[in-house]
């Protein structure tokens, strides 16, 4: 169809107005996954708060984030997609000017978990809103549009608040929502057309609202998120809190699937995953948010503690990347109505998995700006074909109905891919960098020829003739040991590298198990 029908007593609204609309509050909220991540210092130092409870400010965005995610599909077919979607925008823009106000830190983080439940609700809706606007030959060019915001953002996102950090306050990268927010809420409710809201409430008059598996879901998600982001802080099983938290966790979400396939009105459809191809569009979809939210993290990271960028040179590293899948998805999107989906993802996780071996290979602790934002760019080109043809295979051939239940799941698996991709990846650099500094260290005796050069001849002011004495070997023995733990962190880096390079090679053979969709087949989930 190449218009929407509008709501009643309105025009018809062109349909890619309604894309672009629905593109820009999920540009806000994925932005905000990641734009605090280099302003946890200036925050913690702002609120009198320690580093280390800082890091709460990301956990309790992410937990609330996750725990509305699933709920999203039916809290949006019971309300309304339109007025749900509208009420999460709102919360989102309000909680984020609190953010910016915000006098203590138990102030900011309350602001943080109203924040990540509305910004929750936003990404299932917009995919459903996109999935029943376009027909679907358009469905592969709309989701291009709408990628641009997910996978641009979190690239942009360090960039854009080391720069509001360092040139303003900590407190912008929220305030910076705001008109974004009105702008979203104004154009929404003009241009957005209401689904059929009569037919709606008829369906959900009868049903009984599932309270157990709200809880359910509740308490194991946001278990699960503060064992995958505290994990590593708290040497995971060694603590306590941490053992329980898994355990209940597991609990809960186990009882969840036992009651979710049992109830007659069921908070999260699951049994939407028995459709083999949709299963597996989750399971790479996982994956694909695991790689994206990991690099993200760690190549800012690095740079900063390794080659001593700022903030903003650090967010800089990935702008350029965000750049190239700016233009790469529309093209992408074209390929969509020639190609078959699975194809272009299968290529899209080999040029990922080159581009991370290029990365295992090239970083040094010499290496230049050209050279890390060059390893972006190149794994951005994979990014690039991935986010959209995944979704495009997903939704193809649902159940009626089924929409919103569907990007409720298929977001909620993204979103866990991401905290489980930077946990794993925090636990293997903190691992991995005490094992490559034990093993380094031991070269390190007099015995062997090179550690001696380097001790005799560390200070350019010292002969030749003889040891060097008690001060200066001081010196010199304190400079190769912190030699020794940047080139033991570098090389734990190149391990993650490494590993992200293997499972992008072995998500290739998850590709085949994707189904073959015809062109122009439709989506009955409406």
């Amino acid at each position: 169809m190449a218009d929407t029908p509008a709501a009643s007593g309105r025009k018809t609204v062109n349909p890619w107005l309604i894309a672009l609309t629905v593109s820009i509050a999920t540009f806000m909220e994925v932005l905000d996954t990641s734009i605090a991540n280099v302003a946890l210092r200036y925050i913690a130092g702002s609120l009198a708060a320690g580093l280390d409870e800082s890091t709460w400010v990301l956990t309790s965005y992410l937990v609330s984030n996750a725990i509305v995610l699933p709920l999203s599909g039916w809290l949006s077919e019971r309300m309304g997609r339109k007025r749900f979607y509208m009420t999460c925008v709102a919360i989102f823009t309000v909680s984020s000017f609190m953010c910016g106000i915000a006098p203590s830190l138990a102030f900011l983080l309350v602001a943080r978990v109203f924040q990540g439940a509305g910004g929750g609700g936003l990404a299932p809706s917009e995919q459903a809103i996109l999935t029943d606007t376009f027909p679907a030959e358009k469905r592969g060019q709309a989701f291009a549009l709408y990628g641009i915001a997910v996978v641009v953002a979190p690239a942009i996102g360090p960039t854009l608040g080391g720069w509001l950090t360092d040139t303003y306050n900590w407190r912008w990268i929220f305030f910076i929502n705001v008109p974004v927010g009105i702008l979203s809420l104004t154009l929404t409710h003009f241009l957005v057309p209401a689904d059929e809201e009569s037919n709606k409430n008829k369906n959900r008059a009868g049903k009984r609202i599932d309270y157990l598996g709200f809880g359910l879901i509740a308490l194991g998600l946001g278990c699960l998120q503060v064992v995958l982001d505290r994990g590593q802080i708290d040497d995971w099983f060694g603590s306590r809190l941490i053992t329980i938290f898994s355990i209940v966790s597991v609990s809960c979400l186990a009882l969840l699937i036992i009651h979710e396939l049992t109830v007659q009105d069921p908070v999260v459809d699951l049994p939407l995953l028995a459709k083999p191809s949709f299963f597996f569009a989750n399971v790479i979809m996982f994956l694909f948010g695991a790689i994206l939210f990991g690099t993200t993290q760690l190549i800012p990271q690095l740079v900063q503690n390794l080659l001593g960028y700022t903030a903003t040179l650090a967010g800089l590293t990935l702008s350029p990347g965000g750049v190239a899948v700016f233009i790469l998805l529309p093209f992408v999107g074209w390929l969509l109505s020639k190609t078959q989906p699975k194809y272009l993802i299968a290529f899209g996780f080999l040029v990922t998995a080159l581009a991370l071996r290029y990365m295992e290979r090239s970083f040094t602790v010499q290496a230049s700006f050209g050279m890390a934002t060059f390893a972006r760019c190149f794994q951005a080109v994979g990014l690039a074909f991935l986010f959209v043809p995944i979704n495009t295979i997903a939704y193809s051939g649902l159940p009626p109905g089924k929409s919103n239940d569907a990007s409720a799941l298929i977001n909620l698996m993204r979103n866990l891919g991401g905290s489980v991709g930077i946990s794993v990846s925090q636990t293997m650099i903190d691992r991995r960098s005490q094992f490559h500094q034990n093993r380094l260290s031991g070269h390190m005796t007099p015995l062997n020829l090179n550690y001696w050069n380097a001790l005799h001849g560390w200070n350019p002011m010292q002969t030749n003739a003889g040891p060097p004495s008690a001060s200066q070997a001081s010196r010199s023995i304190g400079a190769l040991y912190g030699e020794l733990g940047r080139q033991a962190s570098l090389m734990s880096y190149l391990d993650v590298f490494h590993v992200m390079s293997i499972a992008s090679f072995c998500t290739i053979v998850l590709v085949m198990f994707l189904r073959r969709i015809k062109a122009g087949e439709e989506s009955q989930a409406h």
